[in-house]
Protein backbone atom coordinates (compact mmCIF):
# COMPACT_ATOMS: atom_id res chain seq x y z
CA UNK A 1 0.00 0.00 0.00
CA UNK A 2 1.36 3.40 -0.90
CA UNK A 3 0.65 6.86 0.33
CA UNK A 4 2.58 8.69 -2.39
CA UNK A 5 0.05 9.55 -2.86
CA UNK A 6 -12.33 22.96 -9.18
CA UNK A 7 -10.97 23.63 -12.19
CA UNK A 8 -8.75 26.11 -10.45
CA UNK A 9 -5.06 25.71 -11.26
CA UNK A 10 -3.94 22.86 -8.98
CA UNK A 11 -0.47 22.58 -7.52
CA UNK A 12 1.85 20.40 -9.60
CA UNK A 13 2.33 18.25 -6.49
CA UNK A 14 -1.40 17.51 -6.17
CA UNK A 15 -2.59 14.39 -8.03
CA UNK A 16 -5.31 14.83 -10.63
CA UNK A 17 -7.26 11.94 -9.09
CA UNK A 18 -6.56 9.95 -5.93
CA UNK A 19 -7.99 7.55 -3.39
CA UNK A 20 -7.01 8.17 0.21
CA UNK A 21 -7.58 5.56 2.91
CA UNK A 22 -10.44 3.96 0.99
CA UNK A 23 -12.31 1.01 2.49
CA UNK A 24 -14.89 -0.41 0.09
CA UNK A 25 -17.06 -3.49 -0.17
CA UNK A 26 -20.57 -4.67 -0.92
CA UNK A 27 -23.62 -5.27 1.28
CA UNK A 28 -23.32 -8.35 3.44
CA UNK A 29 -19.65 -8.90 2.72
CA UNK A 30 -16.22 -7.88 4.02
CA UNK A 31 -14.20 -5.01 2.63
CA UNK A 32 -12.77 -5.67 -0.82
CA UNK A 33 -10.37 -2.74 -0.39
CA UNK A 34 -8.76 -2.02 2.99
CA UNK A 35 -7.34 1.49 3.56
CA UNK A 36 -6.26 1.81 -0.07
CA UNK A 37 -4.41 4.87 -1.32
CA UNK A 38 -3.48 5.47 -4.95
CA UNK A 39 -2.50 8.54 -6.97
CA UNK A 40 -3.11 9.30 -10.64
CA UNK A 41 -1.13 12.20 -12.05
CA UNK A 42 -1.97 14.16 -15.16
CA UNK A 43 -0.40 12.56 -18.23
CA UNK A 44 0.93 9.51 -16.35
CA UNK A 45 -0.06 6.09 -17.68
CA UNK A 46 -1.03 3.78 -14.82
CA UNK A 47 -1.60 0.04 -15.24
CA UNK A 48 -3.74 -1.56 -12.54
CA UNK A 49 -2.90 -5.25 -12.01
CA UNK A 50 -4.22 -8.00 -9.78
CA UNK A 51 -5.86 -11.40 -9.72
CA UNK A 52 -9.55 -11.91 -10.54
CA UNK A 53 -11.59 -10.72 -7.59
CA UNK A 54 -8.72 -8.72 -6.11
CA UNK A 55 -10.67 -5.45 -6.19
CA UNK A 56 -9.41 -3.77 -9.38
CA UNK A 57 -12.89 -3.05 -10.71
CA UNK A 58 -14.11 -1.91 -7.30
CA UNK A 59 -11.23 0.56 -7.13
CA UNK A 60 -12.03 1.89 -10.61
CA UNK A 61 -15.68 2.23 -9.63
CA UNK A 62 -14.73 4.16 -6.50
CA UNK A 63 -12.49 6.50 -8.50
CA UNK A 64 -15.26 7.08 -11.05
CA UNK A 65 -17.84 7.88 -8.38
CA UNK A 66 -19.96 4.85 -9.28
CA UNK A 67 -19.25 3.10 -5.96
CA UNK A 68 -19.23 4.91 -2.63
CA UNK A 69 -16.43 3.87 -0.25
CA UNK A 70 -17.42 2.85 3.23
CA UNK A 71 -14.72 5.17 4.56
CA UNK A 72 -11.94 7.23 3.01
CA UNK A 73 -12.02 9.77 0.21
CA UNK A 74 -11.75 10.08 -3.54
CA UNK A 75 -9.95 13.34 -4.32
CA UNK A 76 -9.96 15.39 -7.51
CA UNK A 77 -7.23 18.03 -7.59
CA UNK A 78 -7.00 17.51 -3.82
CA UNK A 79 -10.72 18.13 -3.20
CA UNK A 80 -12.81 15.30 -1.72
CA UNK A 81 -15.71 14.02 -3.81
CA UNK A 82 -19.08 14.20 -2.08
CA UNK A 83 -21.72 11.70 -3.14
CA UNK A 84 -24.51 14.14 -3.90
CA UNK A 85 -26.16 14.43 -7.29
CA UNK A 86 -24.56 17.72 -8.33
CA UNK A 87 -20.95 16.90 -7.41
CA UNK A 88 -21.31 13.37 -8.82
CA UNK A 89 -22.61 14.72 -12.12
CA UNK A 90 -19.67 17.10 -12.39
CA UNK A 91 -17.23 14.32 -11.38
CA UNK A 92 -18.52 11.97 -14.05
CA UNK A 93 -17.88 14.58 -16.71
CA UNK A 94 -14.23 14.74 -15.61
CA UNK A 95 -13.75 11.02 -14.91
CA UNK A 96 -15.23 8.33 -17.16
CA UNK A 97 -15.20 4.56 -16.56
CA UNK A 98 -15.47 2.02 -19.39
CA UNK A 99 -16.37 -1.51 -18.31
CA UNK A 100 -14.73 -4.68 -19.59
CA UNK A 101 -17.76 -5.99 -21.50
CA UNK A 102 -18.88 -3.41 -24.09
CA UNK A 103 -22.34 -4.95 -24.23
CA UNK A 104 -22.89 -3.76 -20.65
CA UNK A 105 -22.71 -0.17 -21.96
CA UNK A 106 -23.97 -0.22 -25.55
CA UNK A 107 -27.73 -0.05 -25.94
CA UNK A 108 -28.61 2.27 -28.84
CA UNK A 109 -29.53 1.18 -32.34
CA UNK A 110 -26.50 2.56 -34.12
CA UNK A 111 -22.99 3.76 -33.30
CA UNK A 112 -23.58 7.49 -33.69
CA UNK A 113 -26.66 7.40 -31.45
CA UNK A 114 -24.84 5.43 -28.78
CA UNK A 115 -21.83 7.75 -28.68
CA UNK A 116 -24.10 10.81 -28.55
CA UNK A 117 -26.02 9.58 -25.49
CA UNK A 118 -23.79 11.24 -22.87
CA UNK A 119 -23.44 14.65 -24.56
CA UNK A 120 -27.19 14.76 -25.27
CA UNK A 121 -27.89 14.13 -21.60
CA UNK A 122 -25.61 17.01 -20.69
CA UNK A 123 -28.09 19.22 -22.53
CA UNK A 124 -25.51 20.42 -25.03
CA UNK A 125 -26.56 22.18 -28.24
CA UNK A 126 -27.00 19.91 -31.26
CA UNK A 127 -23.97 21.34 -33.05
CA UNK A 128 -21.71 20.63 -30.09
CA UNK A 129 -23.09 17.12 -29.72
CA UNK A 130 -22.36 16.40 -33.38
CA UNK A 131 -18.86 17.84 -33.03
CA UNK A 132 -18.09 15.76 -29.94
CA UNK A 133 -19.40 12.57 -31.53
CA UNK A 134 -17.41 13.12 -34.73
CA UNK A 135 -14.27 13.85 -32.73
CA UNK A 136 -14.68 10.77 -30.51
CA UNK A 137 -15.35 8.47 -33.47
CA UNK A 138 -12.33 9.84 -35.29
CA UNK A 139 -10.09 9.40 -32.24
CA UNK A 140 -11.15 5.75 -31.92
CA UNK A 141 -10.86 5.05 -35.66
CA UNK A 142 -14.60 4.46 -36.02
CA UNK A 143 -15.80 7.20 -38.36
CA UNK A 144 -16.42 4.63 -41.11
CA UNK A 145 -18.94 2.71 -38.96
CA UNK A 146 -20.77 5.73 -37.50
CA UNK A 147 -24.13 4.77 -39.03
CA UNK A 148 -23.79 1.02 -38.66
CA UNK A 149 -25.98 -0.96 -36.26
CA UNK A 150 -24.08 -1.78 -33.07
CA UNK A 151 -24.94 -5.48 -33.30
CA UNK A 152 -23.21 -5.65 -36.71
CA UNK A 153 -19.83 -4.67 -35.27
CA UNK A 154 -17.01 -6.96 -34.25
CA UNK A 155 -16.23 -7.38 -30.56
CA UNK A 156 -13.17 -5.15 -30.90
CA UNK A 157 -15.17 -2.45 -32.65
CA UNK A 158 -17.82 -2.59 -29.92
CA UNK A 159 -15.11 -2.14 -27.28
CA UNK A 160 -13.88 0.95 -29.10
CA UNK A 161 -17.45 2.29 -29.43
CA UNK A 162 -17.82 1.98 -25.65
CA UNK A 163 -14.62 3.98 -25.22
CA UNK A 164 -15.83 6.54 -27.78
CA UNK A 165 -18.98 7.07 -25.74
CA UNK A 166 -16.83 7.95 -22.74
CA UNK A 167 -14.50 10.11 -24.83
CA UNK A 168 -17.46 12.14 -26.15
CA UNK A 169 -17.90 13.39 -22.59
CA UNK A 170 -14.40 14.95 -22.92
CA UNK A 171 -13.13 13.58 -19.60
CA UNK A 172 -9.80 14.45 -18.08
CA UNK A 173 -9.38 10.88 -16.85
CA UNK A 174 -10.38 7.70 -18.67
CA UNK A 175 -10.57 4.57 -16.50
CA UNK A 176 -10.53 1.40 -18.61
CA UNK A 177 -11.34 -2.04 -17.21
CA UNK A 178 -9.54 -4.67 -19.31
CA UNK A 179 -9.76 -2.70 -22.59
CA UNK A 180 -7.75 -5.30 -24.56
CA UNK A 181 -9.33 -8.45 -23.09
CA UNK A 182 -10.77 -10.71 -25.79
CA UNK A 183 -9.11 -8.82 -28.64
CA UNK A 184 -6.86 -10.36 -31.28
CA UNK A 185 -3.44 -8.74 -31.90
CA UNK A 186 -4.85 -6.40 -34.55
CA UNK A 187 -7.61 -5.35 -32.17
CA UNK A 188 -5.11 -4.70 -29.38
CA UNK A 189 -2.99 -2.58 -31.71
CA UNK A 190 -6.06 -0.58 -32.78
CA UNK A 191 -7.09 0.02 -29.17
CA UNK A 192 -3.61 1.14 -28.11
CA UNK A 193 -3.30 3.44 -31.13
CA UNK A 194 -6.64 5.01 -30.21
CA UNK A 195 -5.54 5.51 -26.61
CA UNK A 196 -2.35 7.19 -27.77
CA UNK A 197 -4.38 9.64 -29.85
CA UNK A 198 -6.51 10.43 -26.79
CA UNK A 199 -3.44 11.02 -24.65
CA UNK A 200 -2.09 13.50 -27.19
CA UNK A 201 -5.32 15.45 -26.76
CA UNK A 202 -4.76 15.64 -22.98
CA UNK A 203 -6.68 12.66 -21.60
CA UNK A 204 -5.03 10.73 -18.77
CA UNK A 205 -5.54 6.98 -19.20
CA UNK A 206 -5.64 4.32 -16.49
CA UNK A 207 -5.86 0.69 -17.58
CA UNK A 208 -6.78 -2.36 -15.51
CA UNK A 209 -5.31 -5.45 -17.16
CA UNK A 210 -4.14 -9.01 -16.51
CA UNK A 211 -1.52 -8.68 -19.24
CA UNK A 212 1.78 -8.00 -17.48
CA UNK A 213 3.65 -7.78 -20.79
CA UNK A 214 1.22 -5.14 -22.01
CA UNK A 215 1.66 -3.19 -18.78
CA UNK A 216 5.45 -3.40 -19.20
CA UNK A 217 5.36 -1.99 -22.73
CA UNK A 218 2.70 0.67 -22.05
CA UNK A 219 2.69 2.02 -18.49
CA UNK A 220 4.69 4.64 -16.60
CA UNK A 221 3.52 3.43 -13.20
CA UNK A 222 1.96 0.20 -11.95
CA UNK A 223 -0.49 -0.37 -9.11
CA UNK A 224 -0.93 -3.97 -7.94
CA UNK A 225 -4.00 -4.86 -5.87
CA UNK A 226 -3.06 -7.60 -3.40
CA UNK A 227 -4.68 -8.68 -0.15
CA UNK A 228 -7.07 -5.70 -0.30
CA UNK A 229 -4.34 -3.07 -0.51
CA UNK A 230 -2.52 -1.37 -3.40
CA UNK A 231 1.21 -1.36 -4.10
CA UNK A 232 1.96 1.54 -6.47
CA UNK A 233 5.28 2.72 -7.81
CA UNK A 234 7.19 3.33 -11.03
CA UNK A 235 7.01 0.60 -13.66
CA UNK A 236 10.42 -1.03 -13.20
CA UNK A 237 10.28 -1.16 -9.41
CA UNK A 238 6.93 -2.97 -9.35
CA UNK A 239 7.30 -5.26 -12.37
CA UNK A 240 10.72 -6.58 -11.36
CA UNK A 241 9.53 -7.48 -7.85
CA UNK A 242 9.09 -11.24 -8.25
CA UNK A 243 7.82 -11.79 -4.71
CA UNK A 244 5.08 -9.19 -5.06
CA UNK A 245 4.02 -10.42 -8.49
CA UNK A 246 4.00 -14.08 -7.45
CA UNK A 247 1.85 -13.26 -4.42
CA UNK A 248 -0.58 -11.51 -6.78
CA UNK A 249 -0.67 -14.49 -9.15
CA UNK A 250 1.33 -12.66 -11.80
CA UNK A 251 4.65 -13.30 -13.56
CA UNK A 252 7.44 -10.88 -14.35
CA UNK A 253 7.31 -9.47 -17.91
CA UNK A 254 9.12 -11.52 -20.53
CA UNK A 255 12.02 -9.05 -21.03
CA UNK A 256 12.76 -9.19 -17.30
CA UNK A 257 12.54 -13.00 -17.24
CA UNK A 258 14.79 -13.33 -20.30
CA UNK A 259 17.47 -10.98 -19.02
CA UNK A 260 17.52 -12.70 -15.64
CA UNK A 261 17.92 -16.08 -17.34
CA UNK A 262 20.99 -14.59 -19.01
CA UNK A 263 22.33 -13.34 -15.69
CA UNK A 264 21.52 -9.69 -16.36
CA UNK A 265 19.34 -7.17 -14.58
CA UNK A 266 17.09 -4.53 -16.08
CA UNK A 267 18.53 -1.03 -16.43
CA UNK A 268 16.18 1.02 -14.26
CA UNK A 269 16.84 4.21 -16.23
CA UNK A 270 16.43 2.60 -19.67
CA UNK A 271 14.33 -0.57 -19.36
CA UNK A 272 13.89 -2.58 -22.57
CA UNK A 273 10.19 -2.22 -23.36
CA UNK A 274 9.93 -4.06 -26.69
CA UNK A 275 11.47 -6.97 -28.59
CA UNK A 276 13.48 -4.41 -30.57
CA UNK A 277 14.85 -2.94 -27.32
CA UNK A 278 15.86 -6.39 -26.07
CA UNK A 279 17.49 -7.30 -29.40
CA UNK A 280 19.49 -4.07 -29.34
CA UNK A 281 20.57 -4.75 -25.77
CA UNK A 282 21.75 -8.28 -26.56
CA UNK A 283 23.16 -7.53 -30.00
Amino acid sequence: MTHRLSRREPSASVPLLAAEGVHAGYPGGPDVLDCVSVELRRGTRVALLGANGSGKTTLLRCLSGAHRPRTGDVLVDGVALTHRSGPLRAHRQRVQLVLQDPDDQLFSADVRQDVSFGPVNLGLPDDEVRERVASALSALGLAHVADRAVHQLSYGQRKRVAVAGAVAMQPEVLLLDEPTAGLDPRGVAAMLAALERLERSGTTVVMATHDVDLAWSWADEVAVVLDRVVHQDVLVKVLTDEALLEAAGLAVPWPVALLRRLGREVDVAFPPRTATDVAALLG
